[in-house]
């Protein structure tokens, strides 16, 4: 067998050139990209921030919360500011840019804070399953993606580019629930298991809507026939008004599609068409046939 070692500068010099010939795959000799290590701490400290004691060091949580908050603002700035800049400089922009997407933030922090509380309500509320608030908010995974998503989508609103999709895509790897950071959801989101939910860029969902594992709110492929470029920035998803419930595997496609208020999706439905407020819609029962093995 032969051993790579020997043949090293020729490996080096063959992928080399291959790394040349495509450069819009390597960034070697421009600006930086923001880094998923940093942001991944950063959004760490922002989980500190918004439910103080539940996480971040557990000596810190005994000296007193304007100490402890201090702390986990301090961290979260020492990490997401050299990202925000690099974000910044990406755009050709001033990456001073990146004081004032932190103020924002953290101005904003409060407000995200309430909306997350309602999050934490609504599951307990929600699911028989769940024994305290506590087990809601260290062990739920739809919690977390949301949390992630409040974060991203602030940042998102003041115009950040990549970081915003950064933190999502981190949050989808953690949790299996993939929120795109330009959705926009209202107070007491409850995402039951959540493997394999999509909700897509222009969502709107109202308050306290429910959603279950493997609900897709996505976009109808884009009609791009001959002479005809993609369009951006359209309303392409689904708008679920309050107290919306969509059963697992359900499918709900269109920037026209609108989920009326207190209606429900059960299971398996494909739908993209609009649906009346207290609507219950349901795919046809698939027909059972049962076998003895006798």
């Amino acid at each position: 067998m032969s051993d790579p070692e020997a043949g090293l500068e020729r490996f080096v010099s063959a992928i080399e050139r291959s790394v040349e010939t495509l450069p819009a795959l390597h960034r070697m000799g421009r600006p930086s990209m923001p880094d998923p290590a940093a942001l991944a701490l950063a959004s760490e400290c922002f989980r500190w921030i918004c439910f103080p004691g539940y996480f971040g060091p557990r000596e810190g949580a005994s000296a007193g919360m304007g100490p402890f908050l201090g702390r986990a603002i301090r961290g979260l700035m020492d990490a997401l500011r050299p990202e925000l800049e690099r974000a910044a400089a990406l755009d050709g922009g001033d990456p001073s840019r990146a004081g004032a997407w932190l103020t924002g933030l953290l101005q904003a922090t409060p407000a995200i804070r309430a909306l997350l509380a309602e999050d934490a309500d609504e599951a307990l509320r929600a699911d028989p399953a769940a024994r305290s608030l506590e087990e809601i908010i260290l062990c739920y995974p739809g919690l977390h993606a949301v949390m992630d998503h409040r974060l991203a989508h602030a940042l998102h609103g003041m115009g950040v580019s990549l970081v915003p999709r950064m933190i999502a895509e981190a949050a989808h790897r953690r949790t299996g629930i993939d929120i795109h950071p330009g959705a926009s959801i209202a107070g007491g989101l409850f995402i039951d298991h959540g493997t394999g939910v999509v909700i897509g860029e222009t969502t709107v969902m109202g308050r306290r809507c429910r959603i279950y594992q493997g609900v897709t709110l996505g976009a109808l492929t884009p009609d791009l026939g001959p002479g005809r470029p993609l369009s951006r920035g359209m309303k392409r998803h689904p708008t679920l008004e309050d107290r919306v419930v969509v059963y697992a595997g359900a499918t709900i496609l269109g920037g026209d599609t609108v989920i009326g208020e207190g209606a429900t999706i059960n299971g398996g439905v494909f739908l993209t068409q609009s649906v009346p407020p207290g609507s219950v819609v349901q795919a046809p029962r698939p027909e059972l046939v049962m076998k003895s093995r006798s």
